[in-house]
């Protein structure tokens, strides 16, 4: 980069493995980012396994933390990453944060994977949820918010597959000019092997006029579970809708194709070490992220984009 890009990211920590900063921190630093890290939670491993253990830091903790970055007058940042919050108040002194980043950096970018649940079962709190649609999806202008279908599901109570694209224009007008909707089950023309995937994006040319360029992306399903992709996923777009500011396309390309190489090679990786026959153990899937820095630098286009 021509100057310094500095990424605030408040997620999730595990000693062991890839999950929230482990999961964005090492890409993004790959790609030139600076990252300074909060850990939401401290957990010896993903909750995947069969044990984990550690501490969960508080809303007052998190002020604490802050505090100490602005006494010394480096909270200076370009964007805020957040992943997974199982807590309002640690939530809504997240949105405080970023609303005063934005005060002293207008033109910061506020980056927001939603984590709400999954095939239709929540993994938060009820109580949080307002906090995401009233004031998050707000603080995001000039932003990105990252939903799966689900997500979506919750925050607009009701939905149908025919005006995905109507909720998404719906969303922009709320704040967010970038939305990105992953794991739909919507059916794919190149069959049920592949997931779809739909974005939406507004654009302000030079000129000031204003256009909306709307993706769909088909990608190859694979039989596995794996943690800490969906983190994996909201940095790479944070780092290539940087580099690729007004191509959504070009952006959502290449974050799907980092995320293929990387699953490609920890699937490959875990399957040898399960031997032939038998499923990978959590420990055996977890992201083989170093090993795939070149192709987090540099990936192979593997999914090209549709644009609708």
């Amino acid at each position: 980069f021509e100057m310094e890009c500095r990424v605030l990211s408040i997620q999730s920590h595990v000693v062991r493995g890839y999950v929230g900063n482990k999961s964005a921190s090492f890409p993004l630093q790959v790609l030139g980012f600076e990252v300074d890290s909060i850990n939401s939670v401290q957990f010896s491993n993903h909750t995947g396994y069969a044990h984990w253990k550690g501490q969960v830091l508080t809303a007052e903790e998190l002020n604490v933390l802050y505090d100490g970055i602005k006494l010394n007058n480096v909270h200076h940042y370009d964007y805020v990453l957040t992943g997974y919050t199982r807590d309002t108040s640690f939530l809504e002194t997240v949105v405080d944060i970023v609303q005063e980043l934005k005060r002293m950096n207008p033109k910061l970018v506020y980056v927001c994977d939603p984590v709400m649940g999954d095939q239709g079962s929540m993994y938060v709190p009820e109580n949080i949820l307002p906090v995401y649609r009233d004031k998050v999806v707000a603080v995001c202008l000039v932003g990105y918010i990252g939903l799966h279908l689900f997500h979506l599901m919750v925050l607009m109570i009701m939905l149908m597959v025919s005006l995905l694209f109507q909720v998404m224009d719906l969303l922009h007008q709320m704040g967010p000019d970038t939305v990105v909707l992953t794991s739909t089950d919507l059916p794919s023309p190149r069959g049920d092997q592949f997931l779809v995937a739909l974005g939406s994006q507004k654009i302000v040319r030079p000129d000031g006029t204003k256009s909306t360029q709307k993706i769909r992306m088909d990608m190859p399903k694979v039989d596995a579970v794996f943690v800490g992709t969906g983190d994996l996923f909201a940095a790479m777009l944070l780092a290539w809708t940087h580099l690729h500011p007004n191509d959504l396309k070009a952006a959502c390309e290449k974050t799907i194709s980092v995320m293929h190489h990387v699953i490609k090679r920890t699937m490959t990786y875990a399957n040898e070490m399960a031997g032939q026959g038998k499923r990978p153990n959590p420990a055996q899937l977890e992201l083989r992220m170093v090993q795939s820095k070149k192709d987090i630098e540099d990936p192979a286009i593997v999914v090209e984009a549709t644009v609708l």
